[in-house]
């Protein structure tokens, strides 16, 4: 069980695709939530890599797929996968 877990919250998507890209006409490969506080950000094979400069500005620990059909989670503190 990852220690990170109760900062999970009840998130409103903050877009519908990757908000930094979105602000700046950039484009993403895949989006991950924060659920912390909702921000969507772009993937690390994404040219901007928005959602680990999300965690690397807020410290929000875990990021899930934004994606269709996926449910799994990231903790970026622990480096581990989360399996919903």
């Amino acid at each position: 069980m990852d220690p990170h877990l109760d900062e999970v919250r009840d998130v409103t998507p903050s877009a519908d695709g990757c908000e930094d890209c979105l602000k700046i006409g950039g484009r993403w490969v895949h989006l991950r939530l924060c659920m912390t506080c909702g921000h969507v950000g772009c993937c690390d094979n994404s040219p901007n890599r928005h959602a680990t400069a999300h965690w690397n500005a807020t410290h929000h620990p875990i990021m899930r797929s934004f994606e269709p059909g996926e449910d799994w989670m990231w903790c970026y503190a622990d480096q581990a996968m989360i399996e919903a």
